[in-house]
């Protein structure tokens, strides 16, 4: 078994069985990261732009704010309008303004993204059980337990996204361009 210590090379103990906790489940969530990414590269988008279509695939047939979908979204992004934009650019999204408040901007998946999700979606499914398939049922109920619990400590866990990259929270962040 893998024992973070050795694979990072440091020789001093750590300060504390709570800081060795984090750092692995760094180190864990960067590996997982790195392996979505590099199986998925192919398709021309991040595990971020992936997630946005994955959302806005759920909430079909509505649209969704910005800051509906970085509510929603598995990992923060700084910036979500410009996020929005490439994948507009990319043809991926589609986006309007709502017609009762025309500061909101909505956006839905686009044929082209539903289209590159469909391609997606065998590897997608077949991933969790290729990288956790090694662990049992008990140990993947006890893993995820344990990792909700974990983040009852992070104060930001349920926080509002910015959708304009200034990282501070706005009270309506769905004002924007299209």
């Amino acid at each position: 078994m893998a024992n973070l210590r050795h694979e990072i090379e440091q020789a001093r103990p750590f300060s504390s069985i709570q800081e060795e906790a984090v750092l692995n489940l760094f180190r864990t969530a960067d590996c997982l990261q790195r392996e979505f990414q590099r199986r998925t590269r192919d398709w021309g988008i991040s595990s971020t732009q992936y997630n946005v279509l994955r959302i806005l695939r759920g909430s079909q047939p509505e649209s969704l704010t910005c800051s509906e979908i970085g509510n929603r979204m598995i990992t923060a992004d700084p910036d979500i309008t410009r996020l929005l934009a490439r994948m507009k650019a990319n043809k991926l999204i589609r986006q309007h303004r709502d017609r009762d408040d025309r500061r909101v901007v909505r956006t839905q998946i686009s044929d082209a993204g539903m289209e590159l999700l469909l391609q997606m979606d065998p590897l997608i499914q077949r991933m969790p059980k290729e990288l956790l398939g090694h662990l049992n049922e008990k140990e993947i109920a006890q893993l995820t337990h344990l990792l909700e619990l974990a983040r009852e400590n992070c104060g930001d866990a349920r926080r509002t996204p910015t959708c304009d990259g200034s990282g501070k929270e706005k009270e309506s962040c769905d004002s924007g361009r299209p």
